[in-house]
């Protein structure tokens, strides 16, 4: 089987959250079960850099009054074909902003730039490779579905994944006169969207089958609170909705082998892990006070709770704990973070900004991770907490519920819980899972086991590749 895979970042070419790392990860858990995945992406001046020589396999003249090309390689195993489009994509900010923060003007332009190439590319544009399925990632690549209802790979089955429904690729409709699209797609069975050009609409509408990173996230996107407005819409294409929990690349997270942690360690040879905390410790700049360390690898926004956590971090304090937090964001709650560092010399710290290297030494050196999200798709966070023994606290929601086992009574009875759930995404509902926490920290072998059956979890891709191998050959014995 052959699948082109359509996204706008995959690890470690490019990466700013876990879409990269799904479409990283994907395409190498897919090879057990027979299928070749390729995958297209821009060429941001990162990637050119990462990628070095590359082979010319095709390209454009006019590619939205451009020309461009598509080069292929293969990087750490995996096989990558990039949109070489200079005019597009060789900016010196971020893949989607520019280096005050600012959406780039032209990003409609940019990723239908992405879209097109691709239903070209399923429409037969490379000389010796043509692909069976196209499976494309959240808005950036929503149209590609689009394209190719209008062009020759009209009969191919499409599979479009929703990361964060809450970002849509909404433009207003001067756009659609730009891009290259019949007249007939801007209706509501396409891309118009209340007026405006909806990329996400416009793939939901189109594609053959659309999948969310968790089961709980597919349900609750049926409903106002968490269907952004396309909740009608999801309802409608319910038959085609199918939720499959993400995995992590095991390889890459393995507290064995992980280069960038202080030491290796084992669920069987945990004493190790203390030499990670210390690290840590000397790297946040804690004292040497017992407690457990809490730890925060996320953006710093409302969707992931972080006012909620900014108006417990005196309690975390004043129980004992500290907390290393990573992660940027809202300039507001980055101040926030970084006025309780200032009022908590020694128990509070953060690094603004994103280090992946110091990512892995959080899991293995903090006692917990928070995860407080109003709501996450699926989210790898926890996934990572899991396999390090770093006990994670989230909030009841999406994938958080998906993946985690509260410790609550029973579950700690049958040695099955994994972590904490709270609800409702409060202040005091984080302040009653933090009691929990500490309540157990101090019960030093209770908590050890909770530490255990995590890192028991199978949180490869291993099942959720068989599912999408299951769909994929679904779709196709149907066309």
């Amino acid at each position: 089987m052959e699948i082109l895979s359509v996204a706008s970042e995959v690890f470690p070419l490019i990466k700013t959250g876990g879409l990269a790392d799904v479409a990283g990860a994907l395409p190498l858990a897919l090879k057990p079960h027979g299928i070749r995945m390729r995958t297209l992406l821009p060429g941001y001046p990162i990637v050119l850099q990462k990628i070095g020589k590359a082979t010319r396999i095709g390209g454009f003249d006019n590619l939205f009054g451009h020309p461009a090309s598509i080069l292929a390689v293969d990087h750490h195993g995996l096989d990558i074909l990039v949109l070489d489009a200079p005019a597009l994509f060789d900016r010196d900010g971020g893949p989607y902003v520019d280096k005050a923060g600012l959406d780039y003007p032209d990003n409609f332009r940019r990723f239908a730039a992405l879209s097109l190439a691709a239903a070209e590319i399923a429409g037969g544009l490379l000389p010796d490779w043509t692909p069976d399925l196209v499976h494309v990632h959240d808005w950036q690549a929503a149209l590609t579905p689009v394209y190719m209802r209008f062009g020759p790979a009209s009969g191919m089955p499409t599979v479009l994944t929703i990361h964060n429904i809450a970002f849509q690729g909404q433009f207003g409709p001067t756009v659609f006169p730009e891009l290259a699209l019949p007249p007939e797609a801007f209706t509501v069975d396409y891309v118009e969207y209340y007026g405006d050009v909806g990329f996400l609409k416009g793939g939901l509408q189109a594609a053959t089958a659309i999948t969310t990173v968790s089961p709980s996230y597919a349900q609750e996107i049926l409903t106002p609170e968490f269907g952004m407005g396309l909740e009608g819409l999801l309802a409608a294409r319910l038959s085609g909705l199918k939720g499959i929990v993400n995995g992590i690349d095991a390889d890459i997270w393995d507290p064995r082998t992980d280069p960038n942690i202080a030491a290796p360690y084992s669920a069987d040879k945990m004493k190790r892990r203390a030499e990670n905390k210390l690290a840590l410790s000397k790297r946040f700049g804690f004292d040497a006070a017992p407690g457990p360390i809490f730890s925060v690898v996320s953006r710093l926004t409302w969707q992931k709770g972080m006012d909620v956590l900014a108006e417990a971090i005196d309690d975390i304090v004043e129980n004992g704990g500290k907390l290393a937090v990573l992660g940027s964001g809202d300039p507001v709650l980055e101040n926030a973070f970084l006025s309780a560092a200032a009022r908590h010399p020694g128990r509070v710290g953060i690094v603004v900004g994103y280090d992946e290297p110091l990512s892995h030494l959080l899991q293995a050196g903090s006692d917990a991770i928070l995860i407080p999200s109003r709501f996450e798709p699926c989210g790898l966070t926890q996934l990572y907490g899991l396999r390090y023994g770093c006990v994670p606290v989230v909030a009841r929601t999406g994938g958080l519920a998906d993946t985690i086992i509260d410790a609550n009574e029973a579950a700690l009875a049958a040695r099955v819980a994994t972590g904490f759930q709270f609800s409702p995404v409060t202040a005091d509902g984080l302040r009653l899972a933090l009691r929990r926490v500490f309540a157990l920290y101090k019960e030093p072998k209770a908590w050890a086991r909770l530490q255990a059956q995590g890192m028991k979890s199978d949180v490869s891709w291993d099942k959720s590749a068989e599912r999408y191998a299951a769909l994929y050959s679904g779709l196709l014995v149907k066309g």
